[in-house]
């Protein structure tokens, strides 16, 4: 009888639970109205952007370079390459970005970069969850892209290692943090070209041994804000390599479709 009256009970309590979170979420949206994450309009849920810089944002989206990632005007059939993946292989696999790199993707990142917003972490992560669904899966691990500990230090965090997490935790994907340091401070990319850009960050990165060997076989999906040239993914990825991984994917929240855009 008493296990009878505590079944009863459970369910009520669980309704209980449920409606003070309810009105809890209800008391902090009265006290602080959701607001666009770009430009801080009023909006009807946390988290998102308004309708307005919602239409800004290009979405990637078929047909692409499956090893790029880039868009295609028209579909070129499958298997397809582009001309960039044609003249110089990456030496990861696959690369994936969930939108151009507009303007207001640049506000997104310059934001999250430089404002300490997890907030807007996690709305880019649900974008890069569904555009990079086949990179994503229980034989991957996710690995953010480092910088340098003192950039780190005076910047406070590192975005990639935030949109990872969100990542992680939305796709059920496993996360390595550490498994590669940035162990020479290269200069900022912004205003290099292509070339200066791959000569900065040669060499820049080591595999932590031990830690790549507690990582097994597990593919690697390399993660990070934008992808401009690929330089930093490449150098990365070719470290990740020769330390023995077999597989690097890319995954990224934006990257430079026209090369008017390669301001980051």
């Amino acid at each position: 009888m008493v296990g009878a009256i505590e079944n009863r009970g459970r369910p009520f309590a669980l309704r209980l639970r449920a409606i003070v979170a309810a009105a809890g979420a209800r008391a902090l949206d009265l006290a602080f109205p959701p607001v666009c994450l770009a430009c801080n309009e009023a909006v009807l849920t946390p988290d998102g952007l308004c309708p307005s810089c919602w239409r800004q944002l290009i979405p990637i989206s078929r047909p692409f370079c499956p090893v790029l990632g880039l868009p295609f005007a028209s579909d070129m059939g499958e298997g397809a390459l582009s001309v960039q993946a044609i003249a110089n292989p990456p030496p990861f696999e696959r690369a994936r970005s969930a939108v151009a790199y507009t303007d207001l993707a640049r506000k997104l990142v310059s934001k999250m970069k430089y404002s300490d917003r997890p907030e807007i972490a996690l709305f880019c992560a649900r974008m890069m969850v569904s555009a990079g669904h086949e990179l994503l899966g229980p034989d991957a691990v996710l690995v953010p892209v480092p910088l340098h500990r003192a950039r780190q230090r005076e910047r406070g965090y590192n975005q990639s290692a935030e949109l990872a997490r969100a990542i992680g935790r939305l796709a059920k994907c496993g996360l390595h943090t550490d498994l590669i340091v940035r162990h020479r401070r290269t200069i900022q990319q912004v205003g290099l070209n292509a070339s200066q850009r791959a000569r900065n960050v040669d060499g820049a990165f080591r595999v932590d041994p031990a830690r790549l060997e507690r990582l097994g076989a597990r593919r690697v999906v390399l993660v990070d804000d934008v992808l401009t040239t690929g330089a930093t993914a490449s150098a990365a990825a070719r470290a990740l390599k020769r330390a023995g991984v077999s597989q690097v994917d890319v995954l990224s929240f934006a990257r430079v479709v026209f090369d008017a855009d390669m301001t980051v």
